[in-house]
């Protein structure tokens, strides 16, 4: 296991610091799986730090959440307990998201803009099957409600994909300039 430098540190807690705000925007949406921007930081973190910093900095959203930092979009928004929220799926979600985005993009030299709208496409496709398989889970099996996988989809799907596709756009456009600028 390699060591992380000094600027790896920085930047993991940036993005970090990111998912926090991204979060905290959008407390107060008011349904099951309310609007995020926390998609466009996750797939600019695995853009722009890799699969493994990509990931350690979303690793470290969530422990804050779960060790009681309020960070969460939703009540009880931090704690231990935040794992039966019917949302919780898509934070795993998130960080195997970062992972395979930065996985992709690791040759990101031989490919223009196109690869990196096809490496965030992969990872939301990545975030949705964690996220919308838990709320499976949770609705059906946690809170006894019956529900569909279609039902699902109505939930924490068909609502969302529209934006998250323009977040990849935006996301790809971002992550392909920042990483030039930091590298």
């Amino acid at each position: 296991m390699s060591k992380f430098s000094a600027r790896d540190i920085t930047m993991t807690a940036v993005f970090a610091a990111l998912a926090v705000v991204a979060a905290m925007l959008v407390r107060y949406a008011g349904s099951i799986v309310p609007f995020s921007l926390m998609p466009f930081v996750v797939m600019l973190a695995g853009g722009v730090l890799g699969a493994r910093l990509g990931a350690m900095s979303i690793v470290v959203y969530i422990l804050l959440g779960l060790v009681g930092v309020p960070v969460f979009a939703s009540p009880p928004f931090g704690g231990p307990a935040y794992v039966l929220q019917p949302t919780f799926g898509f934070l795993p979600g998130f960080v195997t998201g970062a992972y395979v985005i930065g996985r992709l993009l690791r040759n990101r030299e031989q490919g223009g803009m196109a690869v990196y709208f096809f490496s965030m496409v992969t990872g939301i496709a990545v975030y949705y099957l964690f996220g919308l398989a838990y709320l499976y889970v949770i609705l059906n099996y946690y809170l006894g409600q019956a529900v569909s996988a279609v039902k699902v989809l109505y939930i924490g799907f068909i609502p969302f994909i529209a934006l998250d596709l323009v977040k990849a756009a935006a996301a790809a456009v971002m992550a392909r300039a920042l990483y030039r600028r930091l590298n």
